[in-house]
Protein backbone atom coordinates (compact mmCIF):
# COMPACT_ATOMS: atom_id res chain seq x y z
CA UNK A 1 0.00 0.00 0.00
CA UNK A 2 1.36 3.11 -1.12
CA UNK A 3 2.27 5.40 2.12
CA UNK A 4 -0.80 7.77 2.89
CA UNK A 5 1.11 10.33 3.33
CA UNK A 6 2.77 10.39 -0.01
CA UNK A 7 -0.86 9.31 -1.43
CA UNK A 8 -1.92 12.71 0.29
CA UNK A 9 0.83 14.61 -1.67
CA UNK A 10 -0.48 13.32 -4.86
CA UNK A 11 -3.94 13.56 -4.38
CA UNK A 12 -3.18 17.33 -3.51
CA UNK A 13 -0.96 17.90 -7.08
CA UNK A 14 -4.16 16.32 -8.88
CA UNK A 15 -6.73 18.72 -7.19
CA UNK A 16 -4.53 21.57 -8.14
CA UNK A 17 -4.23 20.41 -11.82
CA UNK A 18 -0.31 19.96 -11.51
CA UNK A 19 1.12 18.90 -15.03
CA UNK A 20 3.73 16.50 -15.90
CA UNK A 21 6.75 17.43 -16.45
CA UNK A 22 7.41 16.04 -19.50
CA UNK A 23 4.45 19.14 -20.49
CA UNK A 24 6.93 21.95 -19.43
CA UNK A 25 9.95 23.34 -20.58
CA UNK A 26 13.27 22.70 -18.83
CA UNK A 27 13.33 26.32 -17.30
CA UNK A 28 9.78 25.91 -15.98
CA UNK A 29 10.02 22.66 -15.00
CA UNK A 30 13.09 23.67 -12.63
CA UNK A 31 10.95 25.91 -10.85
CA UNK A 32 8.52 23.56 -10.32
CA UNK A 33 10.92 21.10 -9.42
CA UNK A 34 12.29 23.14 -6.82
CA UNK A 35 9.18 24.58 -5.47
CA UNK A 36 8.11 20.59 -5.12
CA UNK A 37 11.23 19.95 -2.78
CA UNK A 38 11.16 22.96 -0.93
CA UNK A 39 7.63 21.95 -0.11
CA UNK A 40 8.66 17.98 1.61
CA UNK A 41 12.09 18.02 2.35
CA UNK A 42 13.23 18.64 5.54
CA UNK A 43 15.02 21.64 6.98
CA UNK A 44 19.11 22.07 7.50
CA UNK A 45 19.75 21.00 10.94
CA UNK A 46 21.07 23.86 12.37
CA UNK A 47 24.26 22.11 13.48
CA UNK A 48 25.31 22.17 9.86
CA UNK A 49 27.13 24.79 8.40
CA UNK A 50 26.87 25.12 4.13
CA UNK A 51 29.46 26.95 2.62
CA UNK A 52 30.38 27.19 -1.34
CA UNK A 53 33.81 26.76 -3.42
CA UNK A 54 34.30 26.75 -6.53
CA UNK A 55 37.02 24.57 -8.79
CA UNK A 56 37.90 24.01 -12.33
CA UNK A 57 35.79 22.03 -14.20
CA UNK A 58 36.01 20.28 -17.62
CA UNK A 59 33.38 22.87 -19.33
CA UNK A 60 34.56 25.46 -16.89
CA UNK A 61 33.96 26.68 -13.07
CA UNK A 62 31.68 24.58 -11.16
CA UNK A 63 30.03 25.14 -7.89
CA UNK A 64 30.65 22.83 -4.81
CA UNK A 65 27.95 23.44 -2.09
CA UNK A 66 29.33 21.98 1.37
CA UNK A 67 27.90 20.34 4.63
CA UNK A 68 29.64 20.36 7.46
CA UNK A 69 28.52 19.49 11.01
CA UNK A 70 29.71 22.85 13.27
CA UNK A 71 30.83 20.29 16.49
CA UNK A 72 31.99 16.98 15.00
CA UNK A 73 35.08 16.02 14.03
CA UNK A 74 35.00 15.30 10.52
CA UNK A 75 37.11 12.77 9.00
CA UNK A 76 35.36 11.41 5.99
CA UNK A 77 33.79 13.25 3.20
CA UNK A 78 30.65 11.87 0.51
CA UNK A 79 30.23 13.48 -2.34
CA UNK A 80 26.25 13.50 -3.09
CA UNK A 81 24.74 14.04 -6.40
CA UNK A 82 21.34 15.21 -6.83
CA UNK A 83 18.34 13.97 -8.73
CA UNK A 84 16.21 15.28 -11.46
CA UNK A 85 16.52 13.48 -14.78
CA UNK A 86 19.65 15.24 -15.29
CA UNK A 87 17.70 18.36 -16.29
CA UNK A 88 16.07 19.64 -13.27
CA UNK A 89 17.36 20.23 -9.71
CA UNK A 90 20.15 22.20 -7.73
CA UNK A 91 22.22 21.25 -4.86
CA UNK A 92 20.51 24.15 -3.13
CA UNK A 93 17.02 22.08 -3.89
CA UNK A 94 18.79 19.02 -1.49
CA UNK A 95 19.72 20.78 1.33
CA UNK A 96 17.70 19.65 3.79
CA UNK A 97 18.76 15.74 2.20
CA UNK A 98 22.52 16.46 2.01
CA UNK A 99 22.56 18.99 5.57
CA UNK A 100 20.76 16.12 7.68
CA UNK A 101 23.45 13.38 5.97
CA UNK A 102 26.08 15.72 7.29
CA UNK A 103 24.37 15.74 10.41
CA UNK A 104 23.95 12.03 10.92
CA UNK A 105 26.97 10.40 9.55
CA UNK A 106 29.13 13.08 11.13
CA UNK A 107 31.02 13.70 7.64
CA UNK A 108 31.32 16.63 5.02
CA UNK A 109 28.89 16.37 2.51
CA UNK A 110 29.82 18.13 -0.76
CA UNK A 111 27.40 18.70 -3.65
CA UNK A 112 28.83 19.46 -6.90
CA UNK A 113 25.96 21.53 -9.25
CA UNK A 114 26.63 19.48 -12.60
CA UNK A 115 25.86 20.90 -15.72
CA UNK A 116 22.22 19.95 -16.75
CA UNK A 117 20.75 18.94 -20.12
CA UNK A 118 19.31 20.17 -22.50
CA UNK A 119 21.80 23.00 -22.61
CA UNK A 120 24.86 20.66 -22.15
CA UNK A 121 24.06 16.79 -22.97
CA UNK A 122 25.87 13.56 -22.14
CA UNK A 123 28.19 13.18 -21.02
CA UNK A 124 28.62 16.69 -19.33
CA UNK A 125 27.15 15.72 -15.99
CA UNK A 126 29.42 12.46 -16.18
CA UNK A 127 32.43 14.29 -16.42
CA UNK A 128 31.47 17.22 -13.73
CA UNK A 129 30.91 14.61 -10.95
CA UNK A 130 34.03 11.92 -11.81
CA UNK A 131 36.00 15.31 -12.16
CA UNK A 132 34.28 16.69 -7.95
CA UNK A 133 35.62 13.34 -7.13
CA UNK A 134 39.15 13.51 -7.79
CA UNK A 135 38.98 17.23 -6.89
CA UNK A 136 38.04 16.00 -3.20
CA UNK A 137 40.88 13.38 -2.87
CA UNK A 138 43.25 16.26 -4.37
CA UNK A 139 41.94 18.60 -1.74
CA UNK A 140 41.82 16.79 0.88
CA UNK A 141 44.43 18.02 3.16
CA UNK A 142 42.71 21.35 2.92
CA UNK A 143 39.68 19.89 3.84
CA UNK A 144 40.62 18.46 6.88
CA UNK A 145 39.42 15.09 5.55
CA UNK A 146 41.13 11.39 4.82
CA UNK A 147 41.64 10.97 1.46
CA UNK A 148 40.95 7.16 2.45
CA UNK A 149 37.30 7.94 3.32
CA UNK A 150 35.43 9.05 0.66
CA UNK A 151 32.19 7.82 -0.17
CA UNK A 152 29.75 8.88 -3.06
CA UNK A 153 25.81 9.08 -3.16
CA UNK A 154 23.34 10.10 -5.04
CA UNK A 155 19.04 9.69 -6.04
CA UNK A 156 17.73 8.81 -10.02
CA UNK A 157 19.24 10.83 -11.99
CA UNK A 158 22.38 11.32 -9.10
CA UNK A 159 22.41 7.55 -8.19
CA UNK A 160 22.87 6.90 -12.26
CA UNK A 161 25.47 9.34 -11.88
CA UNK A 162 27.65 8.01 -8.84
CA UNK A 163 27.34 4.41 -10.01
CA UNK A 164 29.02 5.73 -13.27
CA UNK A 165 31.71 7.46 -11.10
CA UNK A 166 32.09 4.20 -8.78
CA UNK A 167 33.09 2.41 -12.48
CA UNK A 168 34.74 5.25 -13.37
CA UNK A 169 36.57 5.57 -10.08
CA UNK A 170 37.94 1.91 -10.51
CA UNK A 171 38.93 1.71 -13.88
CA UNK A 172 41.17 5.29 -14.11
CA UNK A 173 42.94 4.53 -10.79
CA UNK A 174 40.44 5.87 -7.96
CA UNK A 175 39.77 7.66 -5.67
CA UNK A 176 39.04 4.63 -3.64
CA UNK A 177 35.25 4.76 -2.44
CA UNK A 178 34.16 3.60 1.19
CA UNK A 179 30.64 3.20 -0.34
CA UNK A 180 28.18 3.96 -2.89
CA UNK A 181 24.71 4.98 -1.93
CA UNK A 182 22.34 4.15 -4.67
CA UNK A 183 19.06 5.52 -4.58
CA UNK A 184 16.28 4.36 -6.79
CA UNK A 185 19.08 4.57 -9.57
CA UNK A 186 18.89 5.17 -13.13
CA UNK A 187 21.04 2.19 -14.43
CA UNK A 188 19.37 0.92 -17.85
CA UNK A 189 19.12 2.06 -21.51
CA UNK A 190 16.06 2.72 -22.08
CA UNK A 191 15.69 0.40 -24.71
CA UNK A 192 14.63 -2.63 -21.85
CA UNK A 193 11.33 -1.96 -20.58
CA UNK A 194 10.69 -3.35 -17.38
CA UNK A 195 7.48 -4.41 -15.77
CA UNK A 196 7.92 -1.39 -13.45
CA UNK A 197 7.27 0.97 -16.34
CA UNK A 198 3.90 -0.67 -17.18
CA UNK A 199 2.57 -0.97 -13.13
CA UNK A 200 4.28 2.54 -11.83
CA UNK A 201 4.81 4.39 -15.00
CA UNK A 202 1.56 6.50 -14.48
CA UNK A 203 -0.56 7.92 -11.78
CA UNK A 204 2.37 8.20 -9.39
CA UNK A 205 5.44 10.33 -8.94
CA UNK A 206 7.35 9.89 -11.77
CA UNK A 207 6.16 8.88 -14.97
CA UNK A 208 7.25 6.91 -17.98
CA UNK A 209 6.41 9.99 -20.04
CA UNK A 210 8.69 11.86 -17.54
CA UNK A 211 11.21 9.59 -17.75
CA UNK A 212 11.34 9.60 -21.82
CA UNK A 213 11.11 13.81 -21.69
CA UNK A 214 14.70 13.65 -19.15
CA UNK A 215 16.48 11.02 -21.45
CA UNK A 216 15.37 12.96 -24.73
CA UNK A 217 17.19 16.14 -23.27
CA UNK A 218 20.02 14.09 -21.60
CA UNK A 219 21.09 12.26 -24.96
CA UNK A 220 19.83 15.15 -27.24
CA UNK A 221 20.60 13.25 -30.35
CA UNK A 222 23.83 11.33 -29.17
CA UNK A 223 24.24 7.76 -30.05
CA UNK A 224 24.84 6.24 -26.73
CA UNK A 225 21.95 3.84 -26.28
CA UNK A 226 25.03 0.93 -25.14
CA UNK A 227 27.25 3.00 -23.19
CA UNK A 228 27.94 2.32 -19.71
CA UNK A 229 28.65 5.85 -18.72
CA UNK A 230 24.64 6.28 -20.08
CA UNK A 231 23.78 2.97 -18.33
CA UNK A 232 25.66 1.29 -15.41
CA UNK A 233 23.84 -1.70 -16.30
CA UNK A 234 25.99 -2.26 -19.72
CA UNK A 235 29.17 -2.26 -18.00
CA UNK A 236 30.65 -5.77 -19.43
CA UNK A 237 31.92 -5.68 -15.51
CA UNK A 238 31.06 -4.94 -12.72
CA UNK A 239 33.80 -6.47 -10.04
CA UNK A 240 35.72 -4.78 -8.01
CA UNK A 241 33.40 -1.85 -7.37
CA UNK A 242 32.88 -0.68 -3.55
CA UNK A 243 30.30 -1.76 -1.03
CA UNK A 244 27.16 -1.01 -2.49
CA UNK A 245 23.67 0.24 -0.24
CA UNK A 246 20.77 0.12 -3.38
CA UNK A 247 17.65 1.59 -2.09
CA UNK A 248 14.41 0.98 -4.37
CA UNK A 249 10.47 2.20 -3.72
CA UNK A 250 7.82 0.32 -4.31
CA UNK A 251 6.25 2.44 -6.80
CA UNK A 252 8.36 3.42 -8.99
CA UNK A 253 8.79 2.95 -12.81
CA UNK A 254 12.71 2.51 -11.63
CA UNK A 255 12.20 -0.21 -8.99
CA UNK A 256 13.03 -3.42 -11.35
CA UNK A 257 16.27 -1.63 -13.02
CA UNK A 258 17.38 -0.45 -9.71
CA UNK A 259 17.19 -4.45 -8.43
CA UNK A 260 18.57 -5.59 -11.62
CA UNK A 261 21.63 -3.39 -10.82
CA UNK A 262 21.98 -4.56 -7.82
CA UNK A 263 21.76 -8.52 -8.48
CA UNK A 264 24.26 -7.72 -11.16
CA UNK A 265 26.77 -6.22 -8.67
CA UNK A 266 26.27 -9.01 -6.24
CA UNK A 267 26.81 -11.39 -8.57
CA UNK A 268 30.34 -10.09 -9.66
CA UNK A 269 30.85 -10.29 -6.22
CA UNK A 270 30.36 -6.70 -5.23
CA UNK A 271 29.64 -6.88 -1.53
CA UNK A 272 25.76 -5.30 -1.67
CA UNK A 273 22.81 -4.35 0.55
CA UNK A 274 19.43 -4.18 -1.06
CA UNK A 275 16.52 -2.53 0.41
CA UNK A 276 12.92 -2.08 -0.82
CA UNK A 277 10.99 0.47 0.29
CA UNK A 278 7.59 -1.12 -1.01
CA UNK A 279 5.30 1.54 0.28
CA UNK A 280 7.48 4.53 -0.72
CA UNK A 281 7.21 6.67 -4.17
CA UNK A 282 9.97 8.18 -6.64
CA UNK A 283 11.72 10.66 -4.82
CA UNK A 284 11.01 10.11 -1.50
CA UNK A 285 14.80 10.57 -0.47
CA UNK A 286 13.64 14.59 -0.70
CA UNK A 287 9.89 13.85 1.09
CA UNK A 288 11.51 13.56 4.50
CA UNK A 289 9.49 16.77 5.74
CA UNK A 290 6.06 14.65 4.86
CA UNK A 291 7.01 11.29 5.03
CA UNK A 292 7.59 9.41 8.32
CA UNK A 293 9.38 5.92 5.83
CA UNK A 294 11.01 8.48 3.80
CA UNK A 295 12.73 9.91 6.96
CA UNK A 296 13.87 6.43 7.80
CA UNK A 297 15.18 5.55 4.32
CA UNK A 298 17.10 9.04 4.83
CA UNK A 299 18.70 7.26 8.12
CA UNK A 300 19.29 4.58 6.87
CA UNK A 301 21.80 6.50 3.91
CA UNK A 302 23.56 8.30 6.91
CA UNK A 303 23.55 5.55 9.10
CA UNK A 304 25.47 3.65 5.96
CA UNK A 305 27.69 6.67 5.33
CA UNK A 306 28.82 6.98 9.10
CA UNK A 307 29.94 2.95 9.46
CA UNK A 308 31.54 3.02 6.18
CA UNK A 309 33.56 6.01 7.02
CA UNK A 310 34.35 5.53 10.63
Amino acid sequence: MLDPQIRALLEQAREAGAPDFADLPPAVAREVYSQILAATDLPVPAEVAISERTMAGPGGELILRCYRPVKAEVRGVVLYLHGGGFVVGTPSDYDGVAGTIAAQAGCLVVQVDYRLAPEHPFPAAVEDSYAALVWLREQAAELGIDPARIAIAGDSAGANLASVCALLARDRGGPALALQCLIYPATANGQVQYDAYRRFGTGYTLTSRAMSYFMGHYLSGSDAAVDMRLAPLDAPDLSGLPPALVQVAGYDPLRDEGIAYAEAMAAAGTSVTLVEYASLAHGYISMAGISDGARLALEQVATALRRALD
